[in-house]
């Protein structure tokens, strides 16, 4: 693309860095198949299971598959994410229902002074990184664009079908990016354009809600790649 064809308005800029993302992510992700994307690296991962076979207390999905999640807590790479929200005015309560924790675990999340205590995040298959990124721009693009009114953990079909999966996702991508595209200047300045209810977004101008959304993109998508780094540096025989 030539340089004068370059947007630098904000939401110019938001939609090239996503368009950019959204290559080389779609690069990085062609050509694997069911095994790769069920691969579970270490015991224990969370991934797409059947009902009834997850491992964790709180597992979602409308269908026979369902994507893993375990017991609420505010993750150690979070803390300073907590400390804004605090200093910008939202209350205990509410910081404490965007994370589905107890006011109790926000207080001591906000008292806790010194390196963050080691995290217990789960390591995750790519099915579960894809699956919860395509849970989360559902419900995003429901309660941002759509009627507003449907549960996010119901909207998307989890399969452990990787080609299937894909296919659904970057429709999902797209459908969110052209809706994004059609929004004014005021609408980016506008608090509570979107109300997905599972974070801050009502509580946040959408220029902000855009920019997190990219960063989420952005760093499940490197994750998924470095795990299929590893499992083919694993599976590798040198001769």
């Amino acid at each position: 693309m030539e340089i004068q064809d370059t947007r630098t308005d904000r939401l110019g800029l938001l939609l090239g860095q996503f368009d950019q993302a959204r290559e080389m992510a779609q690069v990085r992700l062609a050509g694997f198949g069911d095994e790769e994307y069920l691969w579970e690296p270490v015991d224990g991962c969370w991934s797409v299971r059947r009902r009834g076979e997850a491992v964790t207390p709180r597992a979602y999905g409308p269908g026979e598959w369902v994507l893993d999640k375990g017991a609420p807590d505010i993750p150690a790479n979070e803390y300073a994410e907590v400390a804004r929200q605090a200093a910008d005015g939202m209350t205990l309560s509410k910081i404490a229902e965007d994370w589905s924790v107890t006011v109790g675990r926000v207080e001591e999340v906000l008292a806790h002074t010194g390196p963050p205590e080691p995290d217990a995040t789960p390591v995750t298959t790519i099915a579960w990184r894809l699956e919860h990124l395509h849970s989360c721009f559902a419900g995003q693009w429901e309660w941002t664009f759509g009627g507003r009114s449907q549960d996010p953990n119901l909207l998307v079909d989890f399969t452990p079908s990787a080609t299937l999966a894909l296919d659904r996702f970057w429709a999902l991508v797209d459908r969110w990016r052209d809706s994004v595209a059609t929004v004014t200047d005021e609408q980016l300045d506008t608090v509570g354009f979107s109300q997905y209810p599972y974070g801050s977004d009502p509580d946040d101008p959408f220029l902000d809600v855009l920019a997190g959304t990219n960063l989420e993109f952005i760093h499940h998508m490197a994750e998924i790649a470095l795990l299929r780094d590893l499992r083919r540096a694993r599976f590798t025989t040198n001769g």
